[in-house]
């Protein structure tokens, strides 16, 4: 198998698909953003995708999904790769996204599988040879089949990552089977990241190289911590800290990205308003996204307390197990 002649390890860990602050206006509320932007390089994200899935990127203006790459390029100063959601389920409409992020300094685009239309494999490759010859940058490919209907065949997939291009496959799909089948049918630098949270740690473990991520934007240092014990083969705290994780993970995958920016505005970060036709939720499942982000904090602080007082644990070996977590939300939702 050819190897691809650019490095994509950059494309690694935990990487937050970042939502979209609006202000009171409407408009993209670009304060906001940097603060997103900010609090996941401080966490260590390799990182940064915009205008995607979390980022309501079917109701962004072309022009807002420049100013989102833009305002992500000049807050990132070099010190993480941002990458720049560019699909669309049109080949020239998504061709046109490509150009104009690379025009504003994005580092790579991600590209779904056109949606809606149903198109069929030699479609859909057609579809992506277009935006990788329109644009220089490298291109993650985005198969997230609960959404676009069809998915990116297996062989499909292998015939596109023949080209050095194609960087990588964030993968919706939830199958971590396919993930054991594939690596050995692609060449050896292509990147595998999940788009799955929940099955997250699972992934990597069968040999994936990374998630994209929701529950990273609620808390990225425990995201962090989760990568970074499993690289140093702790896999028990590993294991514990994702299990944490995982009833955040799957309220915030229900009602996404509503859930996601209700979450963040409980960490007063930004407000949590929506374009139509996603709204807001209701206060029932409000008080819910609360109450799991009380309860991985209390867990947290309870926890790090217990291996601090006894030095060192089964479940969290070395104190920097442990990540400096900053998740106080109320314990029921605030009005909104």
């Amino acid at each position: 198998m050819t190897h691809h002649a650019t490095s994509f390890d950059w494309l690694t860990g935990y990487i937050p698909d970042l939502p979209t602050p609006f202000n009171d206006k409407g408009g993209i509320d670009e304060a906001a953003f940097a603060r997103l932007c900010e609090r996941q390089i401080a966490a260590g994200a390799r990182a940064l995708l915009v205008g995607e899935t979390s980022g309501e990127n079917s109701t962004l203006e072309p022009a807002e999904r420049k100013q989102l790459v833009r305002a992500a390029v000049e807050i990132a100063r070099r010190r993480v790769r941002v990458i720049a959601g560019a699909g669309s389920n049109a080949t020239e409409r998504a061709v046109t996204f490509a150009q104009a992020a690379q025009a504003a300094g994005a580092d790579a685009i991600m590209s779904v599988v056109p949606y809606y239309n149903k198109p069929m494999p030699s479609g859909i490759a057609a579809h992506f040879r277009a935006v990788v010859a329109a644009t220089r940058l490298p291109v993650i490919l985005h198969d997230i089949p609960s959404r676009t209907v069809r998915g990116l065949s297996d062989d499909t997939l292998v015939e596109l990552a023949g080209s050095p291009q194609f960087a990588g496959l964030r993968d919706g799909s939830g199958d971590i089977i396919r993930l054991t089948q594939l690596r050995s049918r692609l060449p050896a630098g292509f990147r595998l990241l999940t788009g799955d949270d929940t099955t997250s740690l699972a992934y990597l473990a069968a040999g994936g190289h990374g998630c994209i991520s929701a529950v990273a934007n609620v808390a990225p240092d425990l995201c962090a911590a989760v990568y970074k014990n499993f690289q140093r083969g702790r896999l028990q705290p590993a294991r514990y800290l994702h299990q944490r994780l995982v009833p955040l993970a799957m309220l915030l995958e229900r009602d996404h990205p509503a859930a996601m920016k209700l979450a963040l505005s409980l960490l007063d970060l930004m407000r949590p308003t929506v374009r139509l036709p996603i709204v807001q939720l209701d206060a029932a499942a409000k008080a819910e996204i609360a109450r799991a982000m009380a309860d991985i904090a209390d867990e947290y602080l309870d926890m790090a307390q217990a291996a601090d007082d006894r030095g060192a644990s089964e479940v969290a070996p070395m104190p920097e197990a442990w990540p400096r977590f900053s998740i106080k939300p109320a314990t029921t939702a605030r009005p909104i």
